[in-house]
């Protein structure tokens, strides 16, 4: 018998034979001839590295080359490198000989709040006893790494592109500040201290205290940055304070702390709900902190716009801490620089508005807006004021809701401005008292005079004939309650549409359930002025921010402006007789729980053929108590121009 034989399979069956005679055959495999091309082994090799490496994998990764320990402290050094950036990795050719491989591979690195960066690389394989392997060297990250040397990352900014005003000039500049603060290595009495810094900055002493108690060994403790001039004035209050330092630094700021502050913001550094708000739609941050970005205004609302895309250089530096070696570079993607947003804001219009509310110490508002076209050309408030609350402040406004109600009722043909009304010093809706200011009573005059001297019960008597939507349809003529997409909200107004009873007599006379901001009670005045109301325009070239509102037509409008004219040469508004040809409205509109009821000061209206052309405008000084105290801040504001 032959003691060999080829089977079907391939291979040679051994007949032997065991104790006992039974018989086992050994299935032995045939030496079969190696494969002479081993591309695909290099690729599965090359290939199961980089996933191990860009899945985050680093032992795996490390595992896979001809020295892991090499190749760990390689990869962790890398990730120190490119903190919170990600690797995808794609293969290209091999090359295989003699037991060597070299694989071209294309790396993009998505790196944290930059560009992607990518680059060409190649790595070297050996066959081992356990197959191919990566050759564990600095080439493998990049090609031009070398033994003891890392990459160095530099991120930058682009120059921030500015806001401009109306005529295109920008209204943000690096300027130069002064960072009041303590060096805690350097008090003597803390609690002195405290209390000079707290007296000079209006910081509170309890504050300061904490922070610097709270602060590590040798750490700068913040307390207020200033401009120069503004710091200047507290100098000789401040600089002798042992632990007081004051580092200086610029930033990018608006001609004062107070210009067109609701509409613009301001830059500064990054907050996290900033960055969260600026993230990518699966999260992925685009800026970092630390950079200066928009924290409000337009300067967020138009973030991406202003401040451009992020650029970065990489560099080769030694791992040598004691070398001063600023590396070689070896990849630079520049920054985009981002592209202006213009604003219609006239800087004479604006400092105008800021001197007159600065010149009033309770918390005081202007905005002015172009009649016909809605830009807004100032937006004030003064240090005791929420500067939001120009645009989005919600408050009654009393009186000077009579323009609209005045529309519903010249509209309806229930009066003109001849028709005889009553003035009576108070009237009463069902058992509810109304009354006019210290309840005077002007007896029977002609519609136009109980507009001029703000008669409140001449106004409820004739709204409460109306239909119930009456004062909403007026109001909703100029824009009051429409739903503006602006970059910066701006509170339309609310006029119920239906009100009755004791709620419809208020709403007549701007209290009940009305409410409305100082900048829509502007577009207001804007409507009356031109004819033609207008949507609110807060950035020049941008997108309509609504459908223009309809006006209440030519007939009304001539029948209400010249009651607006009368309000200033005869009427509530008097003392701004001589300012030229201006018209308007006082308000005065009760708030609060108090006996009796605090009331806030309003002054809306419009001057035509001024130094800056037809201007409207709307004043609101919180808690005035009276119109007299918005009169006095419109006055200012036509002096100033």
């Amino acid at each position: 018998m032959r003691s060999r034989e080829l089977t079907s399979s391939g291979t040679t069956a051994r007949r032997l034979t065991a104790v006992g005679g039974a018989a086992v055959v050994l299935l032995v495999p045939l030496l079969a001839g190696c494969s002479s091309d081993p591309t695909d082994d290099v690729r599965a090799a090359a290939q199961a590295f980089l996933d191990d490496w860009s899945g985050g994998e680093t032992a795996a990764a490390a595992d896979r080359t001809t020295d892991p320990a090499a190749a760990t402290a390689l990869l962790e050094q890398t990730a120190t490198d490119l903190p919170d950036a990600s690797l995808a990795a794609e293969l290209g050719d091999v090359q295989v000989a003699d037991g060597a491989a070299t694989v071209d591979w294309q790396a993009t690195w998505d790196l944290a709040a930059a560009p992607d960066w990518t680059y060409d690389a190649a790595l070297e394989l050996r066959e081992g006893d356990d197959g191919w392997q990566v050759v564990a060297e600095p080439t493998a990250v990049h090609p031009e790494l070398g033994e003891g040397q890392h990459l160095v990352v530099s991120r930058s900014l682009p120059e921030r592109a500015p806001i401009t005003d109306g005529t295109g000039a920008p209204l943000f500049t690096e300027t130069e500040v002064v960072n009041v603060g303590v060096d805690p290595a350097q008090v003597t009495d803390l609690p002195a201290l405290a209390a000079g810094l707290a007296a000079a900055t209006g910081v509170s002493a309890e504050q300061i205290t904490a922070d610097v108690q709270a602060a590590p060994a040798g750490q700068f403790v913040p307390v207020i940055t200033l401009r120069r001039p503004d710091f200047e004035a507290i100098r000789a209050q401040v600089y002798d304070l042992p632990g007081a330092v004051f580092p200086t630094s610029s930033r990018l700021l608006a001609p004062t702390a107070r210009f067109g502050a609701a509409l613009l913001g301001r830059v500064g550094e990054a907050t996290a709900e900033v960055l969260e708000e600026t993230a990518g739609e699966d999260g992925e941050q685009v800026y970092a902190a630390g950079d200066r970005l928009g924290l409000s205004g337009l300067q967020r609302a138009h973030q991406e716009q202003l401040t451009g895309t992020p650029g970065f250089t990489v560099a080769v530096a030694s791992t040598d801490e004691s070398l001063s070696d600023a590396g070689r570079v070896v990849a630079t993607v520049d920054p985009v620089p981002g592209t202006p947003v213009q604003t219609p804001l006239l800087p004479a219009v604006q400092n105008a508005a800021d001197a007159a509310v600065a010149g009033q110490p309770l918390a005081s508002h202007l905005v002015v807006v172009r009649p016909g076209t809605g830009e807004l050309l100032a937006v004030s408030s003064n240090e005791a004021a929420n500067p939001s609350n120009a645009l989005s402040g919600q408050y009654p406004p009393g009186s000077s809701m009579k323009t609209m109600t005045a529309t519903a009722l010249l509209s309806a043909g229930a009066v003109t401005p001849d028709t005889a009304v009553p003035c009576p010093g108070t009237t009463v809706v069902e058992g509810r008292e109304f009354e006019n200011e210290d309840q005077f009573d002007l007896g029977t005059v002609p519609f136009a005079e109980a507009f001029a001297q703000s008669c409140n019960t001449t106004f409820i008597q004739q709204a409460m004939g109306l239909p119930d939507d009456a004062l909403n349809a007026a109001a909703a003529s100029y824009g009051v309650g429409a739903d503006w997409q602006l970059p910066v909200g701006v509170f339309s107004g609310e006029v119920p549409t239906t009100s009755t009873g004791t709620t419809k007599a208020a709403d007549a006379i701007g209290q009940g359930q009305v409410l409305m901001s100082p900048a829509q009670l502007a577009l207001v005045a804007a409507g009356i002025a031109s004819g033609t109301p207008a949507a609110p325009v807060e950035v020049v070239g941008a997108d309509a921010a609504g459908a223009a509102p309809a006006g209440p037509g030519q007939a009304v409008l001539d029948q209400l402006r010249p009651m607006m004219r009368q309000v200033v040469l005869s009427g509530t508004a008097s003392a701004l007789s001589d300012r030229g040809e201006v018209y308007g409205k006082t308000g005065t509109a009760e708030f609060g729980t108090n006996t009796p009821p605090d009331s806030h000061g309003w002054f809306m209206g419009y001057q035509l053929g001024g130094p800056q052309g037809d201007l409207a405008f709307a004043v609101l000084v919180e808690a005035g108590q009276s119109s007299s105290a918005a009169v006095a801040v419109a006055d200012a504001f036509l002096g100033a121009l």
